[in-house]
């Protein structure tokens, strides 16, 4: 019995502990890989170069490396530019998509487990509408913060700590980020051929225009997003 009537009272405890190792995840994340010294060594140039060794392997690697980096808050578009370099535009972009949703997933049970429970006792008023709205609408509020590029690694580990369902989080962020992911690979994969193949003249050929169109475009995308939903409303 006293161990029915403690167990309440140890839960609000229990959220505030598995917040606080979710804040020092994330900072130490951050600090480690934008500060410390390795942030040296995690470079475009050294990411190509283990990858090239890697042999067959190097698609499995890439897409755990990939995962990783989205977890402890490496820039994504560093790692798809790179799956368009080394494993070109069609490639690339399956690879670097598939990195990115599993990083993703991960972040967002990194999020849910150790931070719902914290979130779940301070939110309250309109905090709590939101959050209801965010459970009812999850499919369409994820879908429209990927398609406004939303920073992606936060949003990632936030909405971990809302009440929206996995399976619309998950389809929300793999449409949302397909046209992103798409843009950047095709465009450096496409330069890349180019550049390996030496043939310069491919620089005027309709690939190159539909893929520099492609990546301009993709800038507009936020505004284009934003101004529908502002006319729909």
């Amino acid at each position: 019995m006293n161990e029915s009537i403690g167990h309440p009272s140890n839960k609000p405890k229990h959220s505030w502990v598995k917040f606080i190792i979710l804040a020092a995840f994330v900072f130490s994340a951050v600090y480690v890989f934008q500060f410390a010294p390795i942030r040296n060594h995690v470079t475009p140039e050294s990411l190509e170069r283990l990858l090239k060794s890697a042999g067959f392997w190097a698609p499995a690697m890439y897409v755990f490396l990939y995962a990783l980096g989205v977890c402890f808050f490496l820039p994504g578009t560093m790692f798809t530019g790179l799956g368009g370099v080394i494993f070109g535009p069609y490639w690339g972009f399956l690879y670097a998509w598939v990195g990115a949703m599993i990083g993703a997933s991960a972040a967002f049970f990194i999020g849910r487990g150790l931070g719902r429970d914290f979130a779940a006792s301070v939110i309250g008023g309109k905090l709590k509408k939101y959050d209801d709205a965010i459970r009812r609408n999850g499919f369409a509020a994820v879908l429209y913060l990927r398609l406004v590029y939303f920073p992606f690694t936060p949003m990632n580990f936030g909405m971990g700590l809302t009440k929206v369902k996995f399976l619309d989080y998950l389809l929300g962020t793999g449409l949302g980020i397909m046209v992103g992911t798409f843009v950047f690979t095709f465009f450096f994969g496409t330069i890349k051929d180019i550049w390996t193949a030496g043939d310069w003249d491919q620089l005027l050929s309709f690939k190159v225009y539909f893929s520099v169109a492609l990546f301009i475009f993709s800038f507009f995308i936020p505004k284009i997003v934003k101004k529908l939903k502002t006319e729909t409303n």
